[in-house]
């Protein structure tokens, strides 16, 4: 079915998140306006259905809601590719936003890595911390046990910055997440299992 549910409470966070690999529609409800903004452009740019509902402490400030939306989005991820079969398994974009330049290189690969190499030349987007961005993948990686390489090429403007972020790496992924009928229904390693 390529879809999947996520449910995480937490003291601090409660979440629920739906993930339709194959496409659909958006409703993003964070509680924090610019990460509703980029997760609106991830389900766009990568053709994904995405609901997130959540409810944090965003009266502490933005980390845990940052980073549980993370780990729940890789969980989703994960559990919507089951065994992985037929998948691409890698995706990659070079991916301008005005005077951004950003590559995002993805690979399903069952092996949690982030090299996240973005310099924000702010400290904050509106009242968004952009120090939490590299918490979100993090979380994000490491739930999806995936690797993924983020590397800024230019960029003046933090917000362009981010947006060129969150559309390279959901352009990715939806190259990685793509059925390639060439496979046949196998797994697309030497291994056997990813």
């Amino acid at each position: 079915m390529r879809r999947s549910t996520v449910k995480r409470k937490t003291a601090e966070t409660d979440i629920v998140l739906t993930l339709d690999l194959d496409g659909g529609g958006s409703v993003i409800d964070t509680g924090i306006g610019f990460l509703d903004h980029m997760l609106t452009l991830f389900a766009s740019h990568g053709a994904f259905g995405l609901e997130v509902s959540c409810k944090g402490d965003t009266n502490v400030d933005y980390h845990h809601t940052t980073e549980d939306i993370g780990i729940a989005l890789g969980a989703a991820f994960s559990e919507a590719l089951g065994d992985k079969k037929g998948i691409n398994r890698y995706g990659s974009m070079i991916l301008p936003m005005d005077e951004a330049l950003v590559l995002s290189a993805v690979d399903i690969s069952g092996r949690a890595y982030l090299n996240f190499n973005v310099k924000f030349p702010t400290e904050k987007v509106g009242d968004f911390d952009t120090e939490l961005f590299s918490e979100f993948f993090y979380g994000f990686v490491r739930s999806a046990a995936v690797t993924l390489h983020v590397k800024e090429f230019e960029g003046k403007n933090s917000h362009h910055i981010a947006e060129a972020v969150f559309k390279a790496t959901a352009r990715a992924l939806r190259q990685a997440v793509a059925p390639d009928p060439r496979l046949s229904g196998r797994v697309p390693s030497t291994k056997g299992v990813l």
